[in-house]
């Protein structure tokens, strides 16, 4: 079986955090399964090539589309282009386990709506399988977009929203389907690795940043100008209570500038931690006292370890993750006093402590592993 992993990359830890939850899944379920990887900026030819994947022929430009010549070329052509090149077309793959995060809304261009739609009419066509693992969706109110989903989506296979405002987003154009279920992210069952060298973690507080709570996607307006000043302010919170601040790195150049704005602001030579293994990353965040986080995956990772967390929001993804995990108090805003933001890592800390919140933390996990269950009845079925 040809299982191809879609919407993942490797500049975003998160996103590649993703990656390596779905492929152990793949392992569990399905051994003698290869995987298949397509082309994009941030997915280079040898980063997937490290991890075997088979490469995925990239017939389209934009919105230009020739998947249509895969499907034309003979079983023979395509089994020497798989067997001796590595390459395979749509006509090849089985299942698109597609595990995209949060692609699909109105903070996107609608160009990522037609292409999703397009792709699983062919696959449903073709009678292969097309899951859409648990992920943030909508808003949607571009009439095109809402016109083409409530056509597409009841055609695959299973549709896996990641929170209950997505859910209601995909309801309405979903009306009841048995194939729309609610699931949390996946990546809670993803077993970390602390690097050697990160060392005394208990006294250290991760700082880690998104540049997309300053851009135009960010729904939450007053935190343009107050982001980094609110940063800079739970800096200073955490050197009150003894403890090291340290910038974690968690996608690209932009994160990584913000990263050496913040340290320059705040003074005293604060670390910053670039770390390419997203094992490596949760491990890391596993392994410190708390973390102040607005990447999701990062947040996420926290939750799910029982690691104290602040986090930001630039997106509905992250008030249902907080809601999730019954501490929607360590959510910021972004209007909080420094007499504040201490209440609030005050919260932090003993949140976790919480009975409440341990037991969601194990129902989350408990849910994620009922989530492949599902996946795989409906694919083996």
């Amino acid at each position: 079986m040809l299982i191809e992993i879609k919407g993942v990359q490797f500049v975003n830890k998160g996103a590649e955090l993703m990656l390596h939850a779905v492929m152990q899944q793949i392992r569990l379920l399905w051994p003698n399964a290869d995987i298949v990887l397509a082309p994009n900026a941030n997915s280079p030819y040898k980063a997937r090539a490290l991890l075997g994947a088979y490469q995925k022929l990239p017939l389209q430009k934009g919105r230009l589309q020739w998947h249509g010549v895969g499907y034309a070329l003979s079983p023979r052509i395509r089994g020497w282009l798989k067997n001796r090149m590595g390459l395979v077309t749509e006509a090849d793959i089985d299942l698109v386990l597609d595990a995209s995060g949060f692609a699909y809304g109105d903070q996107w261009p609608a160009s990522s709506i037609t292409l999703l739609c397009d792709e699983i009419k062919r696959y449903a066509k073709a009678g292969k399988k097309y899951v859409l693992l648990p992920q943030a969706f909508g808003p949607f109110s571009r009439k095109t977009d809402l016109k083409q989903l409530a056509t597409a989506l009841p055609l695959a296979t299973l549709v896996c929203a990641r929170d209950e405002q997505s859910y209601q987003h995909l309801a309405k154009l979903m009306p009841d389907s048995a194939k729309l279920v609610c699931f949390p992210d996946f990546t809670n069952l993803v077993t970390p690795i602390v690097p050697e060298y990160f060392q005394e973690g208990e006294q250290k507080v991760l700082f880690i940043p998104n540049s997309n709570m300053l851009s135009n996607r960010n729904n939450h307006s007053d935190w343009q100008a107050h982001y980094i000043p609110v940063l800079v302010r739970l800096v200073s919170v955490v050197r009150t209570f003894g403890l090291t601040p340290v910038l974690l790195n968690h996608e690209g150049a932009e994160d990584a500038r913000l990263c050496q704005q913040i340290a320059a602001l705040a003074g005293g030579d604060m670390t910053i931690i670039t770390e390419p293994d997203p094992l490596k990353v949760k491990g890391i965040i596993g392994a410190s006292k708390a973390v102040v986080c607005s990447r999701f995956h990062g947040c996420v990772s926290a939750l799910a370890q029982g690691i104290p967390c602040l986090g930001t929001s630039w997106s509905h993804k992250y008030e249902q993750l907080f809601h999730d995990y019954r501490c929607s108090e360590a959510l910021l805003t972004p209007l909080l006093s420094a007499a504040e933001l201490e209440q609030r890592f005050t919260y932090a800390l003993s949140s976790v402590l919480n009975h409440e919140y341990q037991a969601q933390r194990d129902s989350l996990i408990l849910q994620s592993q009922q989530l492949w269950q599902q996946v795989a009845a409906i694919v083996n079925g």
